[in-house]
């Protein structure tokens, strides 16, 4: 194997085995910032050692051996060695254990509970949302400070500096490294998916730049729902968002046209969605029934996306049974945003004109005062009803207030075509 091909290799083993590893140690060490800088310490003598000596058969045992030796020299020279010692339960001070040992013990961890730690201590509330996010896709997903910048379009400095301080504040509020239990249960797991699910929507909608959808920040945090589904099997809420995300995801590819260019949900050619996809997403759906979970502010929505994974075309949604969802949904988790949607799906189930007033309504409260969807929908609203002049205004004002280059080209078009019927009328 050649050094590119070896390198290629190790990049590949860490971003199966990293999380897993920085949950080892961070279990063992109490202390997640430190448990970080023994998995890079770790992936370095992977870096030295394998071109010479190949990948080991059991690439993730071999580095979470060579991390418990670092841990070790640490413990050794910050004077706490015989307490750490006391804490792993083993008997390391002679150093009498061969390396092959360390490796069969390596592979015995039981690592379930450890992923689950480590993801409930990276999403803690204690820290703030862009924080979470930062610290989740390093210590979970395995990405590089520069990786996560260039995927939310922030200064690599920035994205270290929340990364650092985050590590630091879970250890100045000596956060415990476990897995909640009993009433707290429940609000740290919605942090978790709250971390999720905010990753997959930069994702799936960018928030700002040139692109209008950046599908590794999906793909990743599928990966990472898809992960925490399997070491919580019985909550409902968590195969909510799996099936949320997957049913979403199938739309990636329709998204966009040969150009590049956004393509609305009513709009997308649905040959184009991918099938295998939206099957899991119903799957991860009876799953939630099965539990009793269909009234979870997660589940509400997969349930919405269902309806139109269900559709074959677009004239064949069922929007009345999408308002119905909304309308649960917003006595679930009552936001201006759920009831913009409600607004969309009332509009389509039964006239522009029962729709229009909600967002009046909405635009009246100020609540959503620079959200650029508000003035898009109205103008999609004003469009049925034949009043383009008006309409024409609102996808401009709805243009000025979006940060996404594509979106605001897709905006900008539709106020030229609505300029051109109205010159032409």
């Amino acid at each position: 194997m050649g050094l590119s091909e070896t390198h290629r290799a190790i990049e590949a083993v860490w971003r199966i085995e990293s999380a897993r590893l920085i949950a080892g140690l961070a279990r063992m060490t109490h202390d997640v910032g430190l448990a970080e800088e023994l998995a890079q310490d770790a992936l370095l003598a992977a870096l030295e050692q394998w071109p010479g000596a190949g990948v080991p058969d059991n690439p993730g045992a071999w580095l979470m051996a060579i991390a418990k030796r670092r841990a070790i020299d640490h413990f050794r020279r910050a004077d706490t060695f015989q307490r750490k010692v006391a804490e792993l339960g083993r008997d390391l001070e002679d150093h009498q254990e061969t390396f092959e040992a360390e490796v069969v013990e390596a592979v015995d961890d039981d690592i379930g509970d450890d992923l689950l730690r480590l993801i409930f201590t990276a999403c803690h509330p204690v820290l703030s949302a862009e924080a979470r996010v930062a610290l989740t896709l390093r210590l979970l997903g395995g990405l590089t400070t520069e990786e996560i910048a260039r995927a939310y379009l922030v200064p690599e400095p920035t994205i270290a500096q929340r990364i650092t301080r985050a590590k630091k504040t879970l250890a100045q509020k000596q956060i415990p490294y476990e897995i909640p239990q009993g009433q707290e249960l429940a609000p740290r797991l919605a942090s978790v998916l709250e971390v999720i699910y905010a990753i997959f929507n930069e994702g799936y909608s960018a928030t700002a730049g040139e692109q209008w959808t950046r599908p590794t920040l999906c793909e990743e945090a599928l990966r990472l729902g898809r992960i925490l589904a399997g070491l919580a099997p019985d909550q409902p809420e968590v195969h909510g968002l799996v099936a949320l995300m997957e049913i979403q995801a199938s739309r990636m590819r329709a998204r966009l046209d040969a150009h590049g260019k956004p393509v609305v949900l009513l709009e997308q050619n649905r040959a184009l969605w991918d099938r295998l996809a939206i099957d899991r997403g119903l799957a991860a759906l009876r799953r939630v029934e099965e539990l009793g979970g269909q009234d979870g502010p997660y589940a509400l929505q997969a349930a919405i996306a269902a309806c139109h994974g269900r559709a074959v075309t677009a004239d064949r949604t069922d929007w009345e049974r999408i308002a119905g969802l909304y309308e649960r949904l917003a006595k679930v988790t009552p936001s201006p945003v759920v009831e913009l949607n409600r607004a969309v799906a009332v509009a389509l189930a039964f006239g522009p004109k029962e729709g229009l007033e909600m967002v009046d309504a909405l635009e009246a409260d100020g609540a959503l005062r620079n959200y650029h969807l508000l003035p898009s929908v109205r103008g999609d609203f004003l469009v049925r009803m034949g009043k383009l002049a008006q309409a024409k205004v609102e996808f401009e004002r709805a243009a000025a207030l979006t940060r996404n280059a594509s979106e605001r080209e897709l905006l900008l078009g539709r106020a030229r075509e609505l300029d051109d019927a109205v010159g032409g009328a």
